[in-house]
């Protein structure tokens, strides 16, 4: 039952940042307007979109899904409080509310995995 919940929560925040990334690398205009009204277009948009890849790729591995689950939480926090304090709540918001709770379901399931290297 944890396997297919891992792999759900994994594909479902992945599918949604990719679909996300698609918008932000391809110059939508509702991308180009969010961003413009943030006042960090173009950096924040294709900032962004690159820290999407990064979690994307973490997230389907499964011996870094911790990390993708943190970094994913953390982008989702700064989405959320976007559109909290000034984009305003819709159909985004709601994604960015369902990407971090799969990031943080996801990284539950693996913080087992976390390791540090200490050299000496």
């Amino acid at each position: 039952m944890i396997k297919v919940l891992d792999w759900t929560v994994r594909s479902v925040a992945s599918a949604i940042l990719l679909w996300s990334l698609v918008f932000k690398f391809g110059n939508a205009p509702e991308s180009v307007d969010l961003f413009s009204r943030l006042g960090v277009e173009p950096w924040g948009r294709v900032g962004t979109a690159l820290v999407e890849a990064i979690v994307i790729f973490l997230l389907v591995i499964p011996r870094t899904a911790w990390l993708g689950g943190i970094c994913g939480m953390v982008l989702m926090g700064g989405a959320i409080l976007s559109h909290l304090l000034v984009l305003g709540i819709n159909l985004l918001f709601a994604l960015a509310v369902v990407v971090f709770v799969c990031c943080l379901t996801a990284f539950l399931i693996h913080r087992r995995d976390v390791t540090f290297v200490v050299e000496d």
